[in-house]
């Protein structure tokens, strides 16, 4: 994120998506979010966040504003369950459907529209040149208890189901499942993935 134009148009893709998917007026919704999604106060807490990270070597009023920022995250995390590091790269638009036990690789590259699900990790494996983080398109779902591990690449348009442990790329619009996790089908992630585009 380059300004504070840039940030506002990520908030406002992150908060879309909530509203759109929560299906209800906006002025209404945007109070309900606020009282009960906590999903929503760490992805807006991850984006200033972000911002801080990326502009604080410029500027020392945002360096000064990282001290309560991670205050103020280390708390939120602590409750929520929720852990995504402001090194991380995620695109606009992202949605965490439950909260608890959500865990973000530092490293990780992720697309936009990503709908993350309770008990999901990305994470690092892999051994010499085959260690790394996850690489994961645009518009994926990852299921409730997924495990998306090591240095792979994970397609657009992608679902992954509840509980699923997934350790190999997975092609563009698959739907995969299982321990370990093998393509179901390719019908993609459309009917979990709602995006108002």
């Amino acid at each position: 994120m380059k300004s504070i134009a840039e940030l506002y148009m990520f908030l406002e893709s992150d908060l879309g998506r909530y509203l759109i998917l929560m299906r209800r007026k906006r002025i209404g919704a945007i109070l309900r979010l606020i009282v009960y999604s906590p999903g929503i106060w760490i992805t807006f807490l991850y984006r200033i966040g972000r911002y801080l990270h990326l502009k604080a070597g410029e500027n020392l009023f945002l360096r000064l504003l990282t001290v309560p920022y991670n205050i103020l995250y280390f708390v939120l995390s602590v409750f929520t369950g929720l852990n995504i590091p402001i090194e991380a790269v995620i695109g606009k638009g992202l949605y965490i459907g439950h909260w608890g036990g959500v865990t973000i690789h530092p490293q990780a590259v992720i697309g936009k529209n990503l709908n993350l699900s309770q008990g999901v990790t990305i994470g690092e494996s892999g051994r010499g040149d085959e260690r790394g983080v996850p690489v994961i398109g645009d518009n994926v779902y990852i299921g409730p208890g997924a495990k998306v591990f090591g240095k792979i690449v994970i397609g657009n348009n992608v679902a992954i189901g509840a509980n699923a442990v997934v350790n190999k790329s997975v092609p563009d619009n698959a739907v995969v499942g299982g321990i370990p996790a093998v393509i179901l089908n390719y019908r993609g992630s459309g009917d979990f993935v709602i995006t108002g585009e």
